[in-house]
């Protein structure tokens, strides 16, 4: 068999794989990364497939080539490449050198030419050859010998058209040299190509089917029909004439190309892996083969201990250093071993057996953690379990200081933050011991794992100190070791407390949830007049759309859309719709909550969730295992499943949720005057906005009105649009813009405040809360309306949002410090949003309340006054 090369039109892929993939995919670096992921997966697939010996990518050069000299427009249409692109280019480049592939260009010619010459030498040397581009162009290069791919997009999937020359002929109805008189005669308009005046492609196709050529079209003019098309082909000569030498690709470029060096080797060097790993491209080092063997940076010299003597004199040692990074290693409770790093050449991995117990390893790790000198760990709240320890000063998680200077990354573990901060780049846990366990893998790995803890504490150790300092640097030292530090104890009370669930309780509510279910399930099949599947949007769009011939249809390729916005919209339209409506609620309800919290029901009878403090952009918190934030609160029979949720038996429940915080923090930092006089009346603020911007006596504003000042007061904390409000008080865009602008023109400072906040953004990258918490915003400098958007809503909220955030943090802090300082049973086990619930016991109600009261008003100075709403219950439903 001949060998194969595969060539590669590298804009061209590389420009379709930014398209064709998230924009905002970006490293820690913020450098965009969607294009490079993309170009690398379509050309690994092509390599799969093919198998070829050799590989190469043109490019075209920034310069001007021989058809601009021939024709300035050409190409005069095209827009430049957007900025997100255009960055990827050099990088893209830096990949393939790294991985062996030669890049070929030539100042004057386009990577077409360069492709067609290449191709053209190959077939000479007895090669076949795949020639990929996503631009049809290329057909006119397709041959016996020359395959052409172009990978193309349908219904979410990508797949690729292959070409050879009877595939060209099959499907085109033309030869290959034939598409380039076509393309004379049509033109083109992506290229500014001109063709002949009134010819279209239709005609143009038409023409050359039947006299194979250019030349034999003008040949025959006199007998061309219709009238028209003679006319136009007569006085558009000398566009065809040109047209033709413009689509016409150069085989004989003069490039310099060494067929020696597209040989390919291996791909997957270390240059490549140190690349891709600083890209953060996951998927595609997963083709690497054992990350080990990869890292050409990575410390290799840390000692495995299992005798207690030397593990004592390393222990001693340890906490004697000036600095130290710990590690527990534990999976599932039990511990496995212990990382200690306090020097380049002093990082020890403590293994668990005979001489050394878990139990030695944690008060080993203790010891480290509350010797008073500063030392630095990973994930601390997971290992506060085996410490058993409070708040201790000098002690420092680097994954929540990695989180707070860029919060916009997925995770916070060694690698990403010694890739980030260290310029170091190491294999991940998953590399180094799949999903093996500690325990696991100190009897099947003992090498991987050693290497896994030590640079775990090597990490934490040596990045410690060069991450504080950037915190210190931005602003957010205070804000680290204030706020986020001690937040860490105060999650972990939570999550170790739990809260009580009453599973028959539960139970009940799934049953009255599936009865109502089945129900409307009759009601439904009534409506529409036969039974179909109604979790199917497919045949739910037949009845809506076909059957019952409702408006606002919207045919995908899949069916027609039966998106909740939709279905909102038409509502009015027909009874059936509200049904579905109110099935895919109670659907939703029965399957996350009345099923789905069942499953994490302890043996105590307690729900032990986790509460994340390094995922939200903004600060805030988050809940999963389950997600207890998303528990329903709008519709009656959502905030029933509240009743399930009950306190220890002789306790009581109280909730303390902070009034329209977002609102106040808005009033405070813009310093509006007429806002911070709205509340400070203590009135309905939602009543006052409505008087003053709809310029109505306080007391004749009606209730659809407050309603609709509320809407505009939360939707300016938002950066909402005319079109989100209009779509959310269902009014005219017009109307929408109006109440927006009133709302501006009552309250300027707002206005101002909102404008230089984008301004800022604009111009620093980044917007912070009063507390210094920075939230970048890549997507405020995109090129592309939608995402520029995005970023100027984001650099709008995120200061009002994330200040709340802080202030809530601060609040549940000193909460907890002070019902642990004052010897209470009672016990912080919930935050969710603006609301902290306390499990009381009832002696301790009054004093419960005076905490809240003092802890949640004092944990800001605004000048508005902060408003705490206090209710207690049986359950959680009743403090609502």
């Amino acid at each position: 068999m001949a060998e194969k090369i595969v060539l590669i039109d590298g804009y061209s892929i590389l420009s379709r794989a930014f398209y064709g993939i998230h924009a905002g995919m970006t490293n820690f670096e913020g450098i965009h990364t969607n294009a490079v992921y993309g170009f690398l997966n379509i050309m690994m697939k092509i390599l799969d497939e093919e198998a070829p010996q050799y590989l190469a990518v043109a490019f075209d050069v920034k310069a001007p080539t021989f058809r601009h000299k021939l024709y300035e427009a050409y190409k005069g249409t095209r827009k430049g490449m957007p900025e997100e692109l255009t960055e990827q280019v050099p990088v893209l480049k830096e990949v393939l050198a790294a991985m062996g592939i030669p890049s070929v260009e030539l100042a004057g010619y386009e990577a077409d030419d360069i492709l067609g010459t290449l191709s053209a030498r190959c077939e000479r040397e007895g090669l076949s050859v795949i020639l990929v581009s996503g631009d049809r162009d290329m057909l006119q290069l397709a041959s016996g010998r020359t395959k052409i791919r172009i990978p193309r997009t349908k219904g979410g999937s990508t797949f690729v058209e292959d070409y050879h020359e009877a595939d060209v002929r099959e499907k085109l109805g033309v030869t290959p040299s034939e598409f380039i008189d076509v393309k004379a005669l049509m033109g083109d308009s992506s290229d500014n190509i001109p063709g002949v005046p009134g010819i279209g492609e239709k005609t143009a196709y038409k023409l050359i089917q039947e006299y194979h050529s250019l030349e034999a079209v003008y040949e025959e003019l006199e007998h061309i029909k219709p009238e028209r098309a003679k006319k136009a082909l007569a006085s558009g000569k000398e566009f065809a004439q040109l047209s033709k030498t413009l689509a016409r690709i150069d085989r004989d470029c003069p490039v310099e190309f060494s067929l020696e060096e597209a040989r390919l080797g291996d791909l997957f060097t270390p240059e490549a892996y140190e690349i891709l790993k600083r890209l953060e491209l996951k998927s595609i080092l997963n083709r690497f083969p054992s990350a080990g063997q990869m890292e050409s940076q990575a410390k290799q010299d840390f000692r495995l201990i299992e005798e207690k003597k030397e593990a004592d004199a390393v222990l001693a040692e340890a906490l004697s250093a000036q600095l130290a990074g710990f590690q527990l290693l534990s999976d599932s409770g039990e511990t496995a071993g212990l990382a200690l790093a306090f020097g380049e050449d002093d990082v020890y991995v403590m293994k668990a057996g005979e001489e050394l117990s878990g139990q030695d390893l944690e008060e080993a790790a203790r010891a480290v953690a509350m010797r008073g000198k500063p030392s630095w760990t990973l994930d601390l709240k997971e290992m506060l379990p085996a410490l058993r320890i409070g708040e201790t000063d000098g002690l420092c998680d680097a994954g929540v200081a990695g989180y707070l200077l860029n919060p916009l990354k997925s995770g916070y573990v060694y690698d990403g933050l010694a890739r980030e901060h260290l310029a170091m780049t190491f294999p991940s846990r998953e590399d180094l011991l799949g999903k093996s366990s500690y325990k696991e893998a100190f009897s099947e790995k003992t090498e991987a794992v050693l290497a896994c803890g030590g640079y775990m504490a090597y990490t934490a150790w040596k990045a410690g100190p060069i991450l504080l300092e950037k915190l210190r640097q931005t602003g957010m030292e205070r804000l680290f070791l204030d706020i986020e530090m001690p937040l860490i104890y105060s999650l972990f009370h939570m999550e170790e407390a739990g809260i009580r669930v009453q599973r028959e309780a539960l139970e009940e509510y799934g049953r009255k949830l599936g009865e109502q279910i089945a129900v409307l399930e009759q009601e439904i099949y009534g409506l529409s007049g036969e039974v179909f599947n109604i979790n199917s949007p497919k045949q739910l769009g037949v009845i809506l759309f076909e059957k019952l011939k409702l408006p606002y249809g919207k045919k995908t390729k899949t069916g027609y859309s039966t998106s909740a916005d939709i279905l909102e919209k038409l509502a009015p339209e027909h009874p059936l719709v509200s049904k579905i409506l109110e099935y895919r609620q109670l659907a939703k309800l029965k399957s996350t909550y009345a099923d789905g919290l069942a499953a994490y029901i302890g043996g105590d009878g307690r729900i032990h969730g986790k509460f994340n403090q390094t995922i939200t952009a903004t600060g805030r918190i988050s809940s999963t295992e389950p997600n207890l934030q998303n528990i329903p609160v709008r519709m009656e029979l959502g905030r029933e499943i509240r009743k399930v949720f009950v306190p220890e038996d002789g306790y009581v429940f109280v909730d303390a949720d902070y009034s329209q915080i977002e609102l106040r923090v808005l009033a405070h930092m813009s310093g509006d005057r007429r806002l911070i006089a709205a509340y400070h009346e203590a009135q309905d603020i939602h009543r006052i906005t409505a008087s003053q911007v709809f310029h109505i006596p306080f007391e004749e504003v009606t209730a659809e009105e407050r309603r609709n000042a509320k809407a505009v007061n939360f939707g300016i904390v938002y950066g909402i649009s005319a079109f989100g409000l209009s779509e959310d008080l269902s009014i005219s865009r017009k109307e929408a813009l109006d109440y927006i602008n009133q709302y501006f023109e009552t309250y300027p400072g707002v206005k101002a405040f909102l404008d230089g906040l984008v301004a800022s953004a604009k111009e620093q990258g980044y917007v912070s809360t009063m507390y210094g918490r920075r939230r970048p915003v890549p997507e405020i400098s995109s090129s592309n309306f939608m995402q520029r958007n995005f970023g100027e809503r984001v650099a709008m909220n995120s200061p009002i949002q994330g200040t709340a955030a802080d202030i809530m943090k601060i609040a549940m802090v000193e909460v907890d410090r002070r019902l642990r300082r004052e010897g209470l049973r009672s016990r912080l086990i919930l935050q969710i949003h603006d609301e902290l619930l306390v499990e009381t016991a009832p002696d301790e109600v009054e004093q419960v309340k005076t905490i809240l009261r003092e802890e949640m008003d004092g944990a800001a100075s605004l000048s508005v006054p902060l408003e705490v709403d206090m209710n207690v219950g049986k359950s959680w439903f009743e403090t609502k």
